[in-house]
Formats: C-alpha cells, sequence, structure tokens
C-alpha cells in the first residue's frame, strides 16, 4: 500500500514538473540585422543552437515583409535550427507581419496572442503552453503607462493556467522600475540583472526572464552571453529547475 501511494506521488510530481533541467533564451533579435548593419539569419540560428536552450523567447520579427525581403524571420530561424515556431503578430507591416515569436523543442501544445497596450505601436503576449508549462513571449511598450497597464492583462492571463508561467522578452524598463515591481509581485526574477542594450557598450539591463510558480524553484545558471555584433541586444539565457 506504501509502495503505491509513493509511485502516486511521483506520478503528480513529474506531472508538473520538467524531467530534467530546462534552459530558455530570450533574445531581440532586431529582425537578424547586427551592429554590423548586416542581417544574417545563420548567425542567430548559430547563436540559439550553441545556447543548447530547449526554449528561445524573441522578440523584433518580420514575417514575409519588404524590409525582409519577403523572409518569414522565425520559420526561416526554425528550419535552421529544427525548432518548432510559434508566431504572435503584433501589428500588419509592409504587406507582411511583425511581432514576437517562440521556439521550442518540444511541440506546443496550444498558442493564442492577447493584445497588451502600445501607443507608439500595438504590442502583443504570446502564450504558448506545452504540456508542462506555459511560456509567455513579450516585447513590451516603450511607453511607462503602456507597461504598467500591460503587467494587469500579464496577470489576469496566468490565472488560466495551473502549470508553470515562464515569461520572457524585452520588457523595455530597468530593475527597480514601477513596472517591475509591479511585475514581481507575481513573478520572480530568474535572470540576472546584467546589462544587455545596447550590445556593444551594454549600459542597461532591459530583458527578463520571469516565472510564476507556486513551489520552489532553482536557478541552476543566470547569464547575459557575450554576444555584442549579431544583434543590438545581447541573448539573456536562464537555467532552471522547479518542483
Amino acid at each position: 500500500m506504501r509502495t503505491s501511494f509513493l509511485i502516486l506521488i511521483t506520478f503528480i510530481l513529474r506531472s508538473f514538473s520538467p524531467a530534467e533541467p530546462i534552459r530558455i533564451l530570450s533574445y531581440n533579435i532586431r529582425n537578424a540585422k547586427g551592429m554590423d548593419n548586416v542581417t544574417n539569419y545563420k548567425r542567430i540560428a548559430n547563436i540559439i543552437t550553441q545556447s543548447k536552450a530547449s526554449i528561445i523567447a524573441l522578440q523584433e520579427l518580420d514575417s514575409v515583409t519588404q524590409r525582409s525581403k519577403g523572409v518569414d524571420v522565425l520559420k526561416e530561424l526554425s528550419e535552421t535550427t529544427g525548432m518548432y515556431a510559434s508566431y504572435g503578430a503584433a501589428i500588419a507591416f509592409q504587406g507582411g507581419k511583425y511581432g514576437v515569436g517562440v521556439l521550442s523543442k518540444e511541440k506546443p501544445v496550444n498558442q493564442k496572442t492577447i493584445p497588451l497596450p502600445g501607443t507608439e505601436e500595438p504590442r502583443v503576449l504570446l502564450i504558448v503552453e506545452f504540456e508542462h508549462y506555459v511560456v509567455f513571449c513579450t516585447h513590451l511598450s516603450l511607453t511607462e503607462k503602456d507597461r504598467i497597464g500591460s503587467v494587469k492583462i500579464i496577470e489576469e492571463a496566468i490565472k488560466a493556467y495551473q502549470k508553470p508561467v515562464l515569461l520572457a522578452g524585452d520588457l523595455n524598463d530597468i530593475p527597480g522600475s514601477p513596472m517591475m515591481q509591479l511585475l514581481q509581485h507575481h513573478f520572480q526574477l530568474l535572470s540576472s540583472n546584467a546589462f544587455s542594450f545596447p550590445s556593444d557598450k551594454p549600459d542597461r539591463c532591459i530583458d527578463y526572464i520571469l516565472m510564476h510558480h507556486k513551489q520552489k524553484v532553482s536557478v541552476l545558471q543566470a547569464e547575459v552571453l557575450n554576444e555584442p555584433v549579431a544583434s543590438d541586444h545581447r541573448p539573456v539565457m536562464v537555467q532552471l529547475n522547479w518542483q
């Protein structure tokens, strides 16, 4: 009887936890246009592959626009890395779309996009659900009022899930700001506060990875990758486990 009980408990824990540590990368890639003004999708794909991340939250992605010369940027990266692609369009732009995306080694079970406030341009929250967790990917507004309004929408969105929720993206705000303080009422900051922008000479942290989870979360590694050329942001990476 005791053995059966232990097996049941183990099954329940595993149903809400990854089998091994998970590595997440957040990266504003500026459509793969580097600080050298060269657009190079292979360069971005190599950074993603070398990071060994299983979840990549990407911002500033064109889909078949004139600017990208008809290239679906997320699809290009998906095919090169061999990962699943989930796209969230924020605006119609130059005959195509512009938004955020998630690459994943695991096939998503569901995805949706929620509008967020954006004074200078519309913003979105891309929600990608997996078996054991949910990923929120976003690129918040340059306007503080919009960012604070976005927090309320994000907090409401997490209520739909019993699974852990990871939030990753370019939040366009610095540590300790009113918006970040509000966000951390519901999310634990996982990434470091190391500078991520601009990539050649970083002087501020505006890219983050956070998590909403009721159980213990262990951060095994948190760093900003030393990549000064491929985009105007540096990639932010976290490796973690949870119970």
